[in-house]
Order: structure tokens, then sequence, then C-alpha cells
């Protein structure tokens, strides 16, 4: 009997193709926030069935650029940049799900395969985009983390401009805003490969790091645009009222989630 190999696809005898090794997988980045007010009904929108709206604050969401080094358990990757270095760009909300407030994701633009697919595995909705963001340096022009200090960030997708900010710090701050500060509740969807069978996989789901270290967190102020695109849909997500900006460096471990439910999620007929 042959026996393959491997976390994720493709699996073979030894398992080294595998596009993810299996968890726990390890971060260190520098995450630029910008949280900001919009309709609460575009955000419900979001919200399959059995999230509900937050109760506090409904409309808020945070627009997170990050800038990303992450490995395996062993940190080989750190060794082979190309396979540890990533950028990321991503919108969060908040919901309830059975009286808890939970964070979750609803767009999110990577830039390499390997994050997409570790997305498929923890229910981020993520697909190919071009991130950028300034990076702090100690020496030269690039900015230094201190009040004053100023960071661009932009987002574009399919040739196509999404989002673009100018940060500028002001203060330390304790945290790094409130949006992104709750574990994460994601679907993971999968269709049948029968037509017309729905969802092979239907799955609402609970997760969040296992460990989290950070350094000091600075607020500021942001500039944000946020731009129409034929196959986008982050411009719905308007911008009514800005809140704050925050930076700061984090490191993280995700080691796992656990199952909410399962089958109840009201996309359960694949379209």
């Amino acid at each position: 009997m042959t026996t393959v190999r491997g976390f994720l696809s493709p699996k073979t005898a030894s398992g080294a193709s595998s596009l993810i090794p299996s968890p726990p997988w390890r971060y260190s980045g520098d995450l630029l926030t910008v949280e900001y007010r919009t309709d609460p009904a575009r955000v419900r929108e979001l919200l399959p069935e059995p999230l509900q709206l937050a109760d506090e604050d409904p409309g808020a969401v945070a627009l997170i650029w990050a800038d990303w080094q992450s490995c395996s358990a062993s940190g080989a990757e750190l060794l082979d940049p190309v396979l540890s270095q990533y950028k990321e760009a991503f919108a969060v909300v908040r919901c309830r799900y059975r009286g808890q407030t939970y964070s979750r994701c609803v767009y999110i633009w990577v830039d390499k395969d390997f994050a997409i697919a570790r997305g498929l595995h923890q229910g981020y909705p993520k697909k190919l985009g071009s991130i950028h963001q300034t990076r702090p340096h100690p020496y030269g022009p690039a900015p230094r983390i201190e009040a004053g200090a100023r960071f661009g960030a932009t987002l574009a997708a399919a040739d196509r401009r999404l989002a673009h900010t100018v940060v500028t710090l002001r203060e330390p701050s304790e945290t790094n805003g409130f949006v992104n500060a709750h574990p994460m509740a994601h679907h993971r969807w999968l269709p049948s490969i029968e037509k017309g069978k729905g969802l092979a996989l239907d799955e609402l789901v609970e997760s969040g790091a296992a460990s989290f270290e950070a350094g000091p967190a600075w607020r500021g102020d942001a500039e944000l645009e946020l731009f129409e695109a034929p196959t986008e849909e982050l411009a719905r997500l308007e911008i009514r009222e800005p809140i704050a900006a925050y930076y700061r460096q984090v490191g993280v471990v995700w080691d796992g989630g656990r199952l909410l439910e399962s089958g109840t999620s009201g996309a359960s007929r694949a379209e």
C-alpha cells in the first residue's frame, strides 16, 4: 500500500512538497492598523448565520497591513527567506456569536501561495494581491518608531488599487486598537464535487494566538482612501468616520482552533 505524506497538497512519499508544513506556525511582523466606522448594514451583509452584529460599535472596521516573517516549529524557513517572508492586507470587523464578541476577517489579500494555503485551513478568505508598506529603520531616511513618524501603505489586486493610507504616529498607546482584539470567528467552506450538493465542508470555527508578544504600540492619525474595482468589494465598507491608526511589532504563534458548529451557516447551498 502506498503512503503519501504532507500537511496539505501536494502529498508525496516524503511530504517535502507540501505547500505548507503542519502547525504550529510562528510569525514576526510589523502591523499598521487603521480603524474607522462604516454603515453597520455593510458589516451585517458579510455575516452569515448564526453570526450577528456586535452589540457595541457594530460598524467598526480595522484595515490592517502586515509585513511578516513566518516559519514552522523548526524555524528552518527563516534561513530560506522566500519561504518565510510575505505581506498581507486585511479587513476585520466584529461580530457576536452566542453572546460572545469575536473578530472576523471579511477580506484579505496576500502575496505568496503558502499564505493562501494557510488561509484555506484557518478560514481566512485569502486572495492574491500586491501589498506594500513603509518599513521603519534606525538609520537613514526611513522613519523611526516615534512621534511624528509617517508610514504609507498600499493594496492592489488584479492590477487595480484598492486602498492607500498614510499614518502619522502621535503618541504611545496601551493597545493596538479594539476591532481585531478578540478571538476570530471564521467559516471553512468547500463546495461538494457533485453539482447541486451544496457544501462538503461547512464549519464555523474559533481560533486565535496560542502565544503572543509585542513591542510598544503607537497611536496616530490616518489618511485612508478606498477605491472601487470590478472584482473586489472592499470599497463597500465605506469610510464614514475615522477612529485611529496604530503601529506595532508583534510575535505570534498559531496552533489550531476549535469547531463551534457545522452545517448551519446559511451558505450551505453552494453557488
